[in-house]
Order: C-alpha cells, then sequence, then structure tokens
C-alpha cells in the first residue's frame, strides 16, 4: 500500500457536505523584518479559512501571501477566497475527492495555487476530525514528530550571531541562513554564526541571488573556510535552467554538496524538466506552490525518480506550517526539513 493510502481512501469514501465557509485576513506584525534576498516581510498577510462541514467538524486552512513566489497579493486571494467559499457553500453532498476536485477546477494553476492550498487544507482538516484521524496517520503514519532545522534571515553579523546562540540552545544543530544580496556580506555573516555555533550545518538559501559565476564563487569561498553546506537551495533566478544545472554540477563535483530547486519548482511540469535535465537533487515542497493534491502528486514522482525532498513554508503561521508538519511526519520522506512559522517573528 502506498504511504498515501489512507488519504486515497478517505477521499474516496468519505461523504462532504459544506455547511458554512469563510475566510478573513490573516495580518501580523512582524517582531523584525523578515529579509531574503527577493524580498522584504515586515508583516504577514495571509488569510485564513474556516469550513465547517455538516457534521459540525471544522477545519481550517491558510493562504501564505509571498510576492516573490506566490502569483497572489492579499487582495486577490481573499475575493478569491470568498468566492470559493461562496461556492462550496452551494455545492450538494459528494466525496471528498470530488469536493477536493471541485476546488482545483474553481482555482486552477499556478495563478490561484495559494488559495487553492488553503482551501483544500481546510477541507481536508475538517474531514480528518470527522474520522477522528490525526493528519499525519491520515498521511501515511510514518511518524508523529519531525526533526527541523531553522531559517536565519538575512541580517548583520552581529544579529546573525545573537539568533545562532539561541538557536544553539534550543537544540536546533542546522541552521537555514538566507543569502544572495551581498557575498561579502553573507561569508562574514556565516563567520559570526561559526564563532558561537561552531559545529553546526548550514543549508544556504539563495532565493534567487546569485549569479551563476557568483554562486560557485561562495562555494569557493566557503571551501576555503572548510565549511561545506548540506545544501545550496535556489542559487541563481528561477529561470536560469542552465546556471542552475552549471552549479549542481559544479557543487557536486567540486564540493560534494548538493543543490535544491525551490522558485525552479513550483509544479509537476517544472519537476519534469528538473527530472529530465538532472538540474538539481533536490527539491523544496511548499504546499502554497502548488496545493495539497499536485504537491502530493509531486512528492510521488520526485521520489520515484530519485530526487530528494525538502519541505518548507513561507512564513507561516502555525495553521500551514502545522499542516506542512503533518505531512512531512506521515510521509517520512523528507530529508530536509525547514521549520518556518511566524511562531518566533510574529508579535502575538
Amino acid at each position: 500500500m502506498s504511504a498515501t493510502s489512507k488519504f486515497k481512501t478517505l477521499t474516496e469514501n468519505f461523504t462532504v457536505r459544506v455547511l458554512k465557509a469563510e475566510n478573513r485576513e490573516l495580518n501580523v506584525p512582524l517582531l523584525s523584518p523578515f529579509t531574503i534576498a527577493s524580498s522584504r516581510l515586515d508583516s504577514v498577510n495571509n488569510v485564513a479559512i474556516r469550513i465547517e462541514l455538516s457534521d459540525g467538524c471544522v477545519g481550517w486552512g491558510e493562504a501564505p501571501i509571498l510576492p516573490s513566489v506566490t502569483a497572489e497579493d492579499q487582495i486577490t486571494a481573499m475575493v478569491k477566497a470568498r468566492e470559493t467559499c461562496e461556492f462550496l457553500r452551494e455545492l450538494p453532498e459528494m466525496k471528498l475527492g470530488n469536493a477536493l476536485k471541485e476546488i482545483g477546477r474553481f482555482l486552477p494553476g499556478h495563478q490561484f495555487a495559494s488559495v487553492r492550498a488553503g482551501m483544500e487544507m481546510a477541507m481536508i482538516d475538517a474531514a480528518a476530525k470527522s474520522v477522528g484521524m490525526p493528519l499525519w496517520k491520515l498521511f501515511g503514519g510514518a511518524s508523529s514528530t519531525i526533526t527541523t532545522d531553522i531559517t536565519i534571515p538575512i541580517v548583520s553579523p552581529e544579529e546573525a550571531s545573537i539568533l545562532a546562540s539561541k538557536y544553539r540552545k534550543r537544540g536546533f544543530e542546522t541552521l537555514k541562513l538566507k543569502v544572495g544580496k551581498n557575498l561579502k556580506a553573507d561569508v562574514e555573516v556565516l563567520q559570526a554564526i561559526r564563532a558561537v555555533h561552531p559545529t553546526c550545518s548550514f543549508i544556504l538559501d539563495a532565493n534567487e541571488g546569485y549569479q551563476t559565476e557568483e554562486a560557485v564563487r561562495v562555494l569557493e569561498t566557503l571551501h576555503e573556510m572548510k565549511v561545506t553546506p548540506v545544501l545550496f537551495e535556489q542559487p541563481v533566478h528561477r529561470d536560469n535552467w542552465e546556471g542552475l544545472s552549471h552549479v549542481t554540477r559544479t557543487a557536486k563535483n567540486r564540493f560534494g554538496v548538493s543543490v535544491a530547486a525551490d522558485e525552479s519548482c513550483r509544479g509537476l511540469t517544472d519537476l519534469k524538466k528538473i527530472i529530465e535535465g538532472g538540474i538539481v537533487d533536490v527539491v523544496n515542497i511548499k504546499l502554497a506552490k502548488t496545493g495539497i493534491l499536485e504537491a502530493l502528486e509531486v512528492i510521488e514522482l520526485a521520489r520515484s525518480s530519485g530526487i530528494e525532498l525538502m519541505i518548507g513554508g513561507m512564513v507561516e503561521t502555525r495553521l500551514a506550517m502545522g499542516f506542512s508538519g503533518h505531512v512531512a511526519a506521515g510521509l517520512g520522506c523528507f530529508r530536509y526539513t525547514v521549520y518556518l512559522t511566524c511562531k518566533h517573528h510574529i508579535a502575538f
């Protein structure tokens, strides 16, 4: 049986009828700016979705909004979420799988992927509660827990040192370091982190920030420092397939470093191109890039093709990041797990 057989069984056999569906703005200020190479966030402006089934069970979802990744801004997401809620309230009783397909037809393609993810999330959450099954068990039951790394955004060396020291005390052994705006500054930040957390492992995430040769120079500089990152994520622009492939070959052959695609892998079409060209070693699964159903297809194809998996988030609240955590724990197939909930950045 496949890892998602329980989920498949639920979609085929469980009947749903949406009693209530609503969406609301999810606006929360951050404790400090969250800066990456492609954007800066001073607050979270996402969309929360609530679905109540006819049996009274309630599910929650979240549509994260990140301008450099999602096609939707918050205004568009609110409009489409409201329209979808109205649509769902009018649907007759049907199997869960058919209801999810209706959501996909109403919110097609990358254009509405984040809202689709939030809607699917809420529907699946409500259905799982109806049958009394935790989401991690629904998605395969491999484990009820996960071990994660944690992200340090683009900050000064001093701020990075403080964060690294705090995360070391909390037991984080792998740090995901946002880079890509300034090579010299990136190296200084890494040196500052090493000074307070000398045994930590690094994932470097450039968020498309480097040119091809810059990305290679990063690896050369780190090699001179006797630092080997466990992963180099999205070193170049999402559409620079030739450059991404070159960095992957160089990283693997010269430095023994794997390269991951995030922005370059926005769904099945991108993944097929990656597989055919042998472009990267790892793909980052973010539910808001594809929606839940397509994400499960991407995961299955990547696994069968020998591509390793990472699961990440986009400065989400516990609604979306918690759902992703359940998927990762249940499937048990993710080598890299990135903890990027707003919990450590939001001013509650």
